[in-house]
């Protein structure tokens, strides 16, 4: 039945739920996306032909397919003073929307996924409150959060899962990898096992100069594996705090001289700013800014404690953060260096999606 199983991606951004849902087996009827250059570069990886490039509120109820699972994450903004929680109150637009689909849709199954703090959050209790007695009453919930890490992802990246259920309550999938692997754990994959044998110091700054037509209209692309390998150019006292910062390390190793006032007054938090990863853990979250290491922990793991020439110092190139995102070595991609460092950091990391879409694979069996 596994080959059968089809799914819809709403939010989709560039595909990162789909990659594991592809990977075990479901096929992708439907995406959504509005924004151009991450719709382009799912098209460019799944097929333009079920990829919706839109505002998902303008997408009509007879055109939704049927589908098995229904995967997602709406966007949160705009919730964080919703006091009253008022299921009418406009900024719930795109929740409703979801909700929407899956009325339509009638999937078995729907995956929801948002950002750690979700579920501590007044659009978690609307969504609760739609399970009781609204839009989505005939689905059983099931919510936790989830570390990427736990789950064959090279990053410690938690992510709130929520799986909406209508054949019977479906548990969260236990972790296969662990910091401290036991017995049938795996231990937690690695940087070095993701960005390894690539070039330390990339031969070029810039992506090649191409262009792919997507949804009739032309954008930058498409790029693949090398392609996204490039170097930026800091100026020569970036350098020189990037040389004083261990694997580990971040902006508390960098001396008192070379330090930015607003570092200098500011004696503690923010301690993974100005990071350098470490070759034999996970990352830490690789976020839409990575190529920016006053943004978090983004400096290569290569440092020789001592001798300066055994030292890398750069930040991640967008290659690098996309592998430990997790997707695939030859996936494509299309849009501006900014527009593709957004879709990296906010997908969804690969190996966290196929771990539920192999969950719930068994489920549907």
């Amino acid at each position: 039945m596994a080959g059968s199983l089809k799914t819809i991606d709403l939010f989709a951004g560039c595909g990162g739920m789909t990659v594991g849902f592809k990977r075990e087996g479901f096929t992708p009827v439907l995406a959504v996306e509005w924004d151009r250059a991450a719709a382009s570069t799912y098209a460019a990886n799944f097929g333009e032909d079920h990829t919706y490039w839109g505002d998902i509120t303008e997408f009509p109820d007879d055109a939704i397919p049927e589908a098995n699972v229904v995967i997602g994450g709406p966007p949160c903004q705009g919730f964080s003073n919703l006091g009253s929680k008022d299921v009418d109150d406009p900024r719930n637009t795109l929740w409703k929307q979801y909700l929407r689909f899956v009325q339509v849709a009638k999937p078995e199954v729907f995956v929801l996924e948002n950002v750690e703090r979700f579920r501590r959050t007044s659009e978690f209790q609307l969504l609760l409150a739609e399970a009781d007695h609204g839009m989505i009453k005939d689905y059983e919930l099931t919510h936790g959060v989830l570390l990427a890490a736990d789950y064959g992802v090279a990053q410690r990246r938690p992510r709130t899962i929520v799986i909406g259920s209508r054949i019977g309550k479906i548990d969260l999938p236990m972790p296969t990898h662990g910091k401290v692997p036991g017995i049938d754990m795996q231990p937690w994959e690695t940087v070095r096992s993701r960005i390894t044998g690539l070039p330390e110091k990339p031969d070029q700054v810039d992506m090649p100069q191409s262009q792919a037509t997507f949804f009739d209209r032309q954008i930058p692309g498409v790029f693949k594996g090398m392609d996204l390998h490039f170097a930026r150019q800091p100026r020569p006292l970036s350098l020189e705090r990037y040389d004083h910062v261990p694997p580990g390390g971040g902006r508390f190793d960098v001396p008192a001289h070379l330090l930015p006032r607003c570092w200098a007054e500011k004696k503690t938090g923010t301690t993974d700013v100005m990071g350098r990863m470490r070759w034999d853990a996970p990352s830490l979250t690789i976020r839409t800014e990575f190529f920016k290491p006053e943004k978090g922990q983004y400096l290569h793991p290569q440092w020789d404690p001592f001798d300066p020439s055994k030292r890398v110092n750069r930040v991640i190139t967008h290659y690098e953060a996309s592998l430990l995102q997790d997707f695939p070595p030859d996936y494509l991609w299309c849009g501006s260096k900014v527009q593709i460092a957004r879709q990296i950091g906010n997908a969804v990391p690969a190996g966290l999606a196929q771990a539920v879409a192999n969950h719930l694979r068994a489920a549907l069996a």
